[in-house]
């Protein structure tokens, strides 16, 4: 398993402090969109498209590339502040979230901007999608892998058990589905409104390699993902237990903000503490 160097670490975390302070900038001019998610997964999209996943800015339909399948659309804000750091399109039309004739809407459109695999939206679908293509790969005997990033709260649809199923049965050892497990909903906590637990041996009942590992560890991330690599005839699952928005205090475990607007009280406040580590660092921004 390849060591992730403390000189590379120390750049992924950095990159992953600029992605959540973009990503709350994004939402904070548009005055609306989902941002307790996008908060807590922008350590897992800096693993991803930093280091894990094949794949080429200059050219974003290259055959060879990794799949990345974002099933809970809503968080798309931190995919597109990846995106753009990545090199798919320029940081600066980050500002542009949501706006009229933008490329970048509330939820993923694949045909308007490049790097997106999918449109999605309505949760639980995109595990099946994701089960597709890796399905395809396999009888074209590609060696592409597919990702598959998931909230908790969809876990509670028939349509991802169906795909968890199917996978199961194929042995899709070319699939890694990723769970933000932050325990949130829109309506309250995950165990309040429709318990989940014990999601592990529920996944490992339905022949998965499960994996747990902290959210906001970068290295774990990235070991996990090389991890899933190495198994056979098994798809896995890496549950990222993760804070739900993560990086500002008054933002975190709380299922509230979903994806409640800022104040502009607020709006300052939760920029400060990104661009400031929560006051470890002196700002340029104050």
């Amino acid at each position: 398993m390849a060591y992730v160097h403390d000189e590379k670490l120390k750049k992924l975390e950095e990159t992953a402090a600029t992605i959540r302070s973009d990503t709350i900038e994004s939402v904070i001019i548009a005055k609306s969109g989902h941002i307790a998610g996008p908060l807590d997964m922008a350590d897992v999209f800096t693993a991803m498209y930093f280091h894990v996943l094949k794949h080429d800015p200059k050219n974003p339909l290259w055959e060879e590339r990794d799949r990345l399948v974002l099933s809970n659309g809503h968080i798309v804000p931190v995919q597109y502040a990846a995106l753009a750091h990545a090199g798919y399109f320029p940081v600066e039309e980050l500002k542009t979230l949501r706006q009229f004739g933008t490329r970048l809407q509330g939820h993923p459109h694949r045909p308007t901007l490049p790097g997106l695999e999918t449109t999605s939206g309505p949760l639980g679908s995109g595990l099946s999608q994701a089960v597709g293509m890796a399905l395809g790969f396999k009888m074209d005997g590609k060696s592409n892998q597919v990702y598959c990033l998931m909230s908790d709260a969809e876990q509670e649809t028939g349509n991802i058990w169906e795909a968890v199923m199917l996978a199961g049965k194929h042995k899709l050892d070319n699939l890694t589905g990723i769970i933000d497990r932050n325990n949130i909903q829109i309506d309250g906590m995950t165990e309040d409104i429709m318990p989940l637990e014990p999601l592990r041996e529920k996944y490992e009942a339905f022949n998965w390699h499960v994996l747990d590992v902290d959210g906001h560890n970068i290295r774990e991330i990235i070991e996990a993902c090389e991890e899933a690599r190495a198994i056979y005839e098994k798809p896995v699952l890496i549950i990222a237990h993760t804070i739900a928005g993560k990086g500002v205090d008054f933002m975190e475990f709380k299922y509230e903000w979903h994806s409640k607007p800022f104040t502009p009280e607020e709006a300052k406040e939760a920029l400060h503490e990104l661009r400031t580590l929560g006051g470890k660092i002196q700002s340029e921004h104050q």
